[in-house]
């Protein structure tokens, strides 16, 4: 992707509980017909790009027509498209990169909103060795020392980057904690924030590495 020029133009597609990550993988299911129109129009293009984001505010007032979204998302590229027979669509979507909402874009025919965005700069910046050993620790007592989560947290081959948007994406936190941990501005500021979610979760009580939890956390 990196030697693929990006749009300035991207077709959103607006949820109220998902929050993309670059590298993680996100199957979707398109049934409305303005998505039903976005992916066609996309599948083709060179990236297959469509820019994911969350919704925010009072949107269900809004849900029809243009409701707010919260302005730093991610893009996923579409990896796999399995039309329907009825027109609907069955997706697989790879996160690509983090962009900004400049402003919204009105093209005459489009059901779909379509938005001018802004690339972050892939970040460069180290993730501290103390930082990685502690988000290992906290991961391991929060998700209960399960057996495969423990091989990966193990695995010296797995990146800082990987690492840290793989649980930013999968662990079952609110929509608004993920949404915070995407809009930092740098991957150790994205771990360290994981880190104090992590932490605080633990030492309110919530999990337990003795009895257990009233709601076993998972990864999505």
């Amino acid at each position: 992707m990196a030697e693929v020029e990006l749009p300035t133009i991207l077709p959103v597609f607006p949820l109220p509980n998902v929050v993309l990550f670059p590298d993680a993988m996100l199957p979707l299911h398109i049934f409305e017909p303005r998505y039903r129109q976005m992916i066609r129009d996309t599948q083709d293009k060179t990236p297959p790009l469509i820019g994911m984001a969350l919704l925010r505010g009072n949107w269900q007032e809004h849900y029809e027509g243009q409701p707010e979204i919260f302005p730093i998302c991610c893009a996923g590229e579409l990896v796999r498209v399995a039309p329907l027979a009825d027109g609907r669509f069955n997706l697989l979507m790879r996160g690509v990169r983090e962009y900004r909402i400049k402003e919204e874009i009105q093209e005459p025919g489009k059901l779909y909103r379509q938005f001018a965005v802004e690339w972050r700069e892939p970040d460069r910046q180290p993730m501290a060795v103390a930082l990685r050993q502690e988000l290992n620790q906290l991961l391991d007592r929060y998700l209960q020392k399960n057996e495969t989560v423990q091989k990966f947290l193990s695995d010296p081959t797995v990146g800082d980057e990987f690492f840290v948007n793989f649980f930013a994406f999968h662990l079952d936190l609110l929509p608004l904690e993920k949404q915070s941990l995407l809009d930092a501005a740098s991957l150790p500021e994205r771990a360290t924030l994981l880190r104090d979610m992590l932490d605080f979760k633990l030492t309110e009580g919530r999990w337990t590495d003795g009895g257990g939890p009233s709601s076993k956390p998972r990864l999505h």
